[in-house]
């Protein structure tokens, strides 16, 4: 893969940035704002706020979604460039990216650059008023238990593995927990003993998982909405009466 004069110029301004000791450790520096790299950022951040002022026009949000998959080839080869680098700096265009990537659900970009996100201490924008560790787990959890399906049980363990040390409110926690257990449950319901990762507990060691994760999410928070969830594990794990 190569990239433009602009993009190469631009990991050695970020390159720099990351040298620069003063800079608190939990958060990034600021965009370059000088040079070729800096030129180039302003113009792609016009873009997108241009760009952001045009999906506010369009009322259906299925409608927006395939929008913004298209929108996001514009800043593809900037985001490629940032991610090349790999040193701390605070890039919108990166975290909106983020954002749209969950909402026309390609999962596996949007947690490429939450994990660089994460990783830099990269900060939403204001009007988010949440981090981005909160952002993920919330609304990644949200779109689980909303739509059966419409996230895949690996991407919800990662999503855990990159959030679950993370500051947050407790019950943005106990939502990714909830829809953690209930995909579990649903592992479960379709274990196929001859698969060759099923686990030596078979469907059992699942539900086990899932009652961990409720039990997790009732710990949070009383209001989850698991314990519906709970008793019914309970029924499932109790031992069969003898004969």
């Amino acid at each position: 893969m190569t990239f433009s004069p602009a993009l190469r110029h631009r990991q050695k301004v970020l390159a720099a940035l990351a040298s620069d000791a003063t800079r608190p450790l939990d958060s990034a520096p600021a965009a370059p704002t000088e040079g070729a790299a800096g030129a180039e950022y302003a113009a792609l951040l016009a873009v997108l706020h241009e760009a952001v002022r045009g999906l506010s026009d369009i009322a259906s949000h299925e409608a927006r979604q395939p929008k913004k998959a298209e929108l996001a080839k514009v800043f593809a080869d900037w985001i490629e460039g940032v991610l090349a680098a790999d040193q701390p700096v605070q890039d919108e265009i990166l975290i909106v990216n983020m954002i749209w990537a969950i909402d026309y659900r390609d999962f596996d970009y949007a947690l490429r650059l939450a994990d660089f996100a994460l990783r830099h201490g990269l900060a939403m924008p204001e009007r988010y008023n949440r981090t981005v560790a909160c952002f993920l787990a919330e609304d990644v959890a949200e779109l689980a238990l909303k739509e059966s399906g419409a996230v895949s049980h690996d991407v919800l363990v990662r999503v855990h593995a990159l959030t679950g040390a993370a500051d947050m409110p407790d019950p943005a926690k106990a939502k990714l927990m909830k829809a953690l257990g209930r995909s579990w449950v649903a592992r479960a319901d379709d274990f196929n003993p001859a698969a060759d990762n099923a686990p030596a507990g078979g469907a059992q060691a699942y539900l086990e998982q899932a009652q961990e994760c409720f039990t997790r999410a009732l710990a949070l928070d009383q209001k989850s909405g698991v314990k519906t969830d709970l008793k019914m594990l309970e029924k499932r794990l109790a031992p069969a009466p003898a004969s």
